[in-house]
């Protein structure tokens, strides 16, 4: 009774208390409530006390819920039947509401159900159990019929903490059951009040699909009721429901194919289709429609492999999705987008027209399909268009209504795609052309005239210019000659640039594309000066036709460089920001990579020049400065410096300027190294000269790795790291580099093993371990000759198995795949002649490793790294074998058998002896998905499960 008090005291403050942090308390402590074994008792006391207030009511039934699901293991075996005698009592209580506590008591039998087998429960189960109860209680119908609702839906809830073989019997028990389940809801049809209820629970019931026999269906009064109800003046929810699970279950590829469903769906489709002049009703409400339109979309998406043949009958349901495509509000339009896009692609794959026989046939059949569809695709084009136009009060609208008209946009491109695959890209851009024409002559110079209409043409324009043919030679040359022409209001410049951009390759590719150029670089030009958005869509556009006219732009290198330079220096016109300043640094390292080799050296060096005039006049103030500076003002410089490394495909000339350039970069790694930011960036660039060097760095590549292995000793930067790792993969088999390469990585390697003592060191820094780890996987691919026989191979598997269980998702991912290269490491080049070595380290280890990642599998890690923990165990597997065998036996022995049961031990120790003998991954991952589950079914077992396998506890005693 104090408990009961003290719950409502504690709900009666999280409600009305008006302190926040007394309302936090209360929420902690309600929810440590809801662990508690005594939480059973309390919840369904309050739940029969008739003085519970409705707060009270509605968090004990949460409560009874969450405890049935997850924690139905808690109660002894004897104490099923009170909780459900209980549980009905409560449903026949509440039969009348609050809906929401009468919803959690439904949720809370059915959970129970799915625990306790049918044999167990009594009465045949829990569908006749239910017959039998309404039969004796009519009154209280109302609840039972929620309760049959909630059934099916259970079948597959993850919540409920039961093991996958009960699961499974669960789901063969329902389906034995259906004909009763649907004689008790065709029984309750005859309760006019109780109809909308009856055909949601039917509705449920045929999520179960493939275990409903179709031949029983097609006349069913449950499914006449359902079809009967369309007609009615008020379109009913359920019923819509209804057909739109008849409409899914025709389709499901486990019914027996479309063919077996005929029956059904020739009851199905005409009852729909009489609805479509409702589309256009006015006295019709919103949500009427989008039922409507939610049919004839779910009927597109299930039947569209028939509607793909192009027959007279699926032509009508084409039309009828075209309406819904018409119709004003976007919600209700683009449900039919999903059909386009599937017809599309069941129109243009080869695979759609094997059955036709040979390729003449083959190439027959599809060129008679895509006719058929020619208009109907041609009518979507010219219905989507309006859609992507900007609303007048674009401006006033809230953040959020800017973003969904972006999606909005994203989506109707993604229908002009699909439009263009079935029409060709040509004859779709003719379309848009002719609308960009119309717009245009509506749209004057001034920027108060209405430009939406133009932007909007050429929005889709660019939408499809991948499906433009590089040469087309009619439409695309009136299209550039337009551009110049049109107002240079600000949404408008920036998609004529994006446009320009999108059409690069046409500009280098067309006989007329280039002497389009020089305007449209003006109009780019313009972009940068007008706002920050034309200025980005300006320099991505500049990058692209720099990317692919760059032959051709090799002799404008003079007039690209005054752009380059007005936007890095900042001191011009030039809106650009320094993050889009890098598309302009990209776009002239492009066109460099096409000089000559003596040129490209000139020019590399006057590309570098700002940054580096920049750097070196902040060394010159010296140290003191320097080191004040804000990290902004260097990694500008360093950004650009390693996109220009990146991309001027020059590696002598680039390895030419870090030589030039390396006095700037160790002043300022001297100066810095305690800064991360400037760290990563400087890094980052010399990275990038590694990666375009490579062999040619020459003497720069001992002077920077001499660097960052003294300068990690002292400040443990993690992109010391990673620029290692650079230059492990590049010369990671040079036999003159093997001295210098052993010295780093053992320094390296030593250093962090120091830092990594305890998982609580991976926590606090995950991004050394992410980096340190990855940098272990290229030794092992790159230079195993190097990395097993050195001093740090040991220490840093200690390492591994020490931080394994971290829970940052790519330090932990990091340290498993490393385990996993050390597993297979058979299969890497000059791996074999490493095993020895392998195993002197491994095999020790073997049991302790085993545990730890049967552990991480069994709970300790997310379920989310369940593959690449399953990979790497499989992997241990391959590589030892029995011996692996025997030290997975050994550790899930550990494990007490009321977390597994012996069956759910053998099936998951049979997998890995299947792998050990070479057998296939994919067929084993189901045995080892299962104890997972097993395991972490509810947090009892896994903190049992846990508390055996002990991870984070390296010495534990193995099982004899």
């Amino acid at each position: 009774m104090e408990l009961q008090n003290t719950v409502k005291e504690a709900l009666n403050a999280l409600y009305h208390h008006p302190d926040d942090g007394v309302r936090m308390q209360a929420d902690r402590w309600l929810q440590d409530f809801q662990r508690t074994i005594d939480a059973w008792q309390v919840a369904d006391n309050l739940l029969h006390d008739a003085s519970s207030n409705q707060e009270t009511l509605i968090f004990c039934s949460q409560t009874l819920r969450s405890k049935v699901q997850r924690d139905f293991e808690e109660l002894p075996s004897e104490a099923f039947r009170p909780l459900r005698d209980s549980l009905n009592t409560l449903l026949k209580t509440f039969h009348k509401g609050p809906p929401k506590v009468r919803t959690q008591i439904s949720l809370a039998v059915a959970a129970l159900a799915v625990h306790v087998p049918a044999d167990d429960w009594g009465d045949g189960g829990i569908i006749n159990w239910l017959r039998d109860e309404m039969n004796s209680h009519p009154e209280f119908i109302p609840s039972f019929l929620e309760l049959l609702r909630v059934l099916p839906e259970e079948e597959f809830n993850y919540k409920i903490a039961a093991r996958p073989d009960r699961r499974r019997q669960f789901e063969k028990e329902l389906a034995s059951a259906i004909d009763t389940a649907l004689n008790i809801l065709t029984a309750c049809l005859n309760i006019n009040e109780l109809k909308e209820q009856v055909l949601e629970a039917f509705a449920s019931w045929l999520r179960l699909r493939h275990r409903i026999p179709a031949s029983t269906l097609s006349s069913h009064p449950l499914v006449l009721a359902a079809l009967s109800s369309l007609n009615s003046e008020i379109l009913s929810e359920a019923s819509v429901n209804v057909i739109s699970e008849l409409i899914h279950y025709t389709a499901a590829r486990n019914s027996g194919g479309v063919s077996s469903e005929l029956a059904l769906i020739q009851v199905i489709v005409p009852q729909v289709m009489s609805l479509k002049p409702q589309l256009r009703d006015p006295s019709k409400d919103e949500e009427d429609i989008k039922a409507i339109a939610r049919l004839f979309s779910d009927m597109g998406d299930a039947y569209v492999e028939l509607i793909a043949t192009g027959s007279d009958e699926s032509m009508l349901i084409v039309h009828a999705l075209l309406e819904v495509a018409s119709h004003p509000e976007f919600d209700i339009a683009s449900m039919t987008f999903n059909f386009w896009h599937n017809l599309q692609m069941i129109l243009t794959e080869r695979e759609s027209y094997l059955a036709c026989g040979n390729e003449t046939s083959i190439e027959a059949e599809k060129t008679r399909r895509l006719q058929v569809f020619r208009s109907s695709y041609e009518s979507l084009v010219s219905l989507v268009i309006f859609r992507v136009q900007y609303p007048l009060d674009y401006f006033d609208i809230s953040m959020e209504d800017q973003r969904d008209f972006k999606q909005t946009r994203y989506a109707v491109a993604d229908v002009l795609i699909d439009a263009a695959l079935i029409l060709g890209g040509e004859p779709t851009l003719k379309i848009l052309y002719m609308k960009l024409v119309e717009a245009i002559s509506h749209c004057g110079k001034d920027q108060s005239s209405d430009w939406r209409p133009a932007e909007a043409a050429l929005y889709c324009i660019k939408a499809i210019s991948d499906y433009v043919s590089d040469i087309e030679a009619e439409v695309m040359p009136q299209i550039m000659s337009l551009l110049p022409k049109l107002p240079h209001q600000p949404q408008l410049l920036q998609t004529v640039c994006l446009t320009i951009g999108a059409y690069s390759k046409w500009l280098d590719a067309s006989s007329n594309g280039f002497s389009h150029l020089p305007t449209l670089i003006d109009i780019l030009v313009r972009g940068m000066s007008t706002c920050e958005d034309s200025a980005a869509a300006a320099a991505l556009a500049f990058r692209h036709i720099c990317n692919d006219c760059k032959k051709k732009l090799c002799g404008s290198l003079d007039g690209l460089f005054q752009i380059y330079q007005t936007a890095v220096i900042g001191e011009g016109p030039f809106k650009v920001s320094a993050e889009d300043s890098l598309h302009l640094v990209e776009a002239l390292s492009m066109v460099i990579t096409e000089l000559p080799s003596e040129h490209a050296k000139k020019a590399l060096e006057a590309v570098c020049l700002p940054s580096v005039a920049q750097l070196q006049e902040m060394i010159n103030q010296g140290p003191q400065v320097l080191g004040q500076k804000n990290a902004r003002e260097l990694t500008v410089h360093f950004d650009r410096l390693a996109n220009i490394f990146r991309y001027v495909n020059h590696p002598e000339a680039v390895a030419d300027a870090i030589q030039k350039l390396w006095p700037i970069f160790k002043a300022i790694f001297d100066v810095r190294a305690w800064d991360m930011r400037t760290m990563e960036s400087l890094c980052r660039a010399c990275k990038n000269a590694v990666r375009t060097s490579k062999r040619l760095m020459g003497v720069t590549i001992g002077a920077m790795l001499e660097e960052i292995q003294g300068l990690y000793g002292q400040h443990h930067q993690p992109c010391f790291l990673y620029l290692s790792s650079e230059v492990i993969k590049i010369f990671g088999s040079d036999p003159s580099c093997a001295n210098y390469l052993k010295v780093l990585i053992e320094s390296l390697f030593s250093h962090t093993a120091c830092l990594l003592t305890k998982i609580q060191d991976f926590t606090s820094r995950p991004d050394i371990a992410d980096d340190c780890f990855l940098l272990a996987s290229r030794c092992i691919r790159y230079c195993p000759q190097l990395f097993f026989p050195s001093t740090v191979f040991p220490s840093l598997v200690d390492c591994a198995m020490i931080g394994i269980t971290v829970q940052h998702r790519e330090a932990c991912n990091s340290i498993l795949n490393f385990v996993s290269d050390i597993f297979d490491l058979a299969n890497s080049t000059n791996g074999e002649s490493c095993l020895s070595i392998r195993d002197s380290v491994i095999i020790p280890r073997g049991p302790t490793i085993t545990r730890i990642l049967v552990a991480c599998l069994t709970g300790a890690l997310p379920s989310s790294r369940l593959e690449t923990v399953t990979y790497a165990l499989l992997a241990l597997t391959r590589a030892y074998g029995l011996k692996a065998l025997e030290w997975a036996k050994e550790c899930v022995s550990l494990i007490p058998s009321t977390a597994v049961t012996e069956l759910e031990r053998t099936r998951f120790l049979q997998a890995l002896s299947d792998a050990a003998s070479g057998a296939n991954m994919n067929g084993l991952v189901v045995p080892i998905d299962e104890i997972s589950e097993v395991c972490r079914r509810n947090r009892t077992v896994q903190e049992i499960v846990q508390g055996a396998l002990k991870p984070l506890d390296l010495n534990i005693v193995a099982v004899s």
